[in-house]
């Protein structure tokens, strides 16, 4: 996921349109399919190629046909690339049934095409704060592929059980065509529930999700809702604003969350899969954190643990918000483990911040990965063995999705350089009160500090050579750098 997410508002566009278009330039991000991929994903929209539990294909009148489930799904407004659909409801003598329906790319994509080839270049879809550069083009992504309500699609159908505290007890998973009902967004779903007006399945959403987020405190599993950053003009000057997640949002994520551990239990019985695993974050990284946070004011409890106080921490705070895109620092090391004929030992199966074995599953039109793992589960839940063309490419998998993940990251650091800039050019010369959260192990006059206001974090350099920046702890800086597309921000002590 992205570690900090920024989008331009629409009274922001136009001046930073061009410096973003120079920056995708720059960077080499794609902004067209080849006429072969475009081709053949045209030719896939108007006939998909169903692939059957051993990898072959059929034709699309041979799915299940589970079109009376009223799905519905719940994303930002506008979205068109839907991955997932879903259908709440309660089980017979207690519990729950998530229907989960999975938008099925393997259905679109036929492995060693141009398409294919395309995806395995792109990784994922990349996020600007203007717009997207999809991993599919949008004739599958936001059109054929996609999830839109009242649209009969070829999709990846997951039954969940839980039991009344939401325990999962049984997952099944199979191809079907279904028929979203609802395209929902989430304001509108968190203000129906807060009132009491909505109906089941939709109002299932809010206690299977409560009682999710219960498991997962039981886990010790860390789960951080990091506001999103909008830029703003105002008075000809930009500003940053904060946006803090609404309760849905995380709901919502509860059933991503499920059906990550669901695929990765079923990949590990079987013996073949790929994993999304992150090791446990070294106490010194633990240590660093709880200075920054007396920095910022956020109290922490010595006896409270890092997931025990992300809990308790208010998004809509700036202090607490500026703490929480700190907090995503003991998510690095992130990776991809895939094995097949052996499982990995349980030490390294498990995703540190969420407890448990984890897969990527649930976002196959902006992820490469998830179409992967929905054939290995398709295939463990038949009890078959995987399509050649999965294996093929597991041992490359891992590597193919790291380099996608480091590009991903470098769009998402020049992102952020480029709109903190344009948000404080014009103020060279200004001080700002801020938290020094970073140094650099060999050169310790050099380090990171992020703004207690606005909420920009940039490059600090003390001009001492002996002295060192005070990690963790408040530090008044000048700004000296600021010019975007040219300069990133930085910083010296004041």
């Amino acid at each position: 996921m992205p570690r900090r997410h920024m989008h331009v508002t629409e009274a922001a566009e136009a001046p930073l349109r061009h410096a973003l278009r120079e920056l995708r330039a720059e960077m080499e991000i794609p902004d067209h399919f080849t006429a072969t991929a475009q081709a053949e994903a045209d030719s896939a929209a108007l006939a998909p190629r169903i692939p059957t539990a051993c990898g072959n294909v059929a034709t699309e009148h041979t799915l299940a046909d589970a079109t009376d489930l009223p799905l519905f799904t719940i994303d930002p407004p506008g979205s068109l690339d839907l991955d997932q659909a879903m259908f709440l409801s309660r089980r017979d003598g207690g519990g729950f049934r998530v229907h989960y329906a999975i938008a099925d790319a393997a259905s679109f994509v036929t492995p060693g095409g141009a398409l294919d080839a395309e995806a395995h270049h792109r990784v994922t879809t990349l996020y600007f704060p203007d717009e997207r550069v999809p991993l599919h083009p949008p004739v599958l992504s936001e059109g054929a592929a996609s999830l839109l309500p009242d649209k009969d699609r070829p999709a990846v159908l997951w039954q969940l059980d839980l039991d009344p505290q939401g325990a999962l007890t049984a997952a099944s998973v199979r191809r079907a065509l279904v028929r979203s009902r609802a395209k929902l967004d989430y304001v509108g779903v968190q203000r129906i529930i807060d009132d009491g007006t909505a109906e089941e399945p939709l109002a299932l959403l809010r206690e299977i999700g409560l009682l999710r987020e219960e498991q997962e405190v039981r886990r010790g599993a860390i789960s951080l809702h990091v506001p999103e950053q909008q830029i703003v003009e105002q008075n000809g000057r930009y500003r940053l604003a904060y946006r803090a997640p609404l309760p849905a949002e995380g709901w919502n994520a509860q059933i991503s969350l499920l059906t990550g551990m669901a695929a990765a239990e079923l990949m590990l019985t079987s013996g073949v899969g790929i994993l999304r695993t992150l090791p446990t974050a070294p106490d010194g990284s633990v240590a660093r954190l709880r200075r920054t946070a007396r920095a910022l004011g956020v109290d922490w409890p010595h006896h409270t643990s890092y997931a025990a106080l992300v809990r308790t921490l208010d998004p809509r705070s700036p202090h607490h918000a500026a703490f929480l895109q700190e907090c995503t620092t003991l998510l690095r090391g992130a990776g991809y483990t895939a094995f097949d004929g052996t499982a990995p030992d349980p030490a390294h199966a498990q995703h540190a911040a969420v407890a448990a074995p984890y897969a990527h599953a649930t976002a196959p039109l902006r992820r490469l990965v998830d179409r992967y793992t929905s054939e290995l589960c398709l295939a463990a839940s038949a009890g078959v063995a995987p399509p050649d063309w999965v294996r093929r490419e597991l041992d490359a998998l891992p590597r193919t999705m790291e380099a996608g993940t480091r590009r991903a990251n470098e769009v998402e650091r020049a992102c952020v350089d480029l709109v903190e800039a344009a948000l404080l050019r014009g103020r060279v010369g200004e001080t700002f009160d801020a938290v020094v959260v970073d140094i650099e192990e060999q050169n310790p006059t050099q380090g990171t500090v992020h703004l207690v206001a606005p909420a920009v974090v940039g490059r600090v350099e003390t001009t001492e050579d002996t002295a060192s920046l005070p990690l963790g702890e408040p530090l008044r800086v000048r700004l000296t750098e600021a010019e975007p597309g040219t300069a990133p921000v930085r910083f010296e002590p004041a």
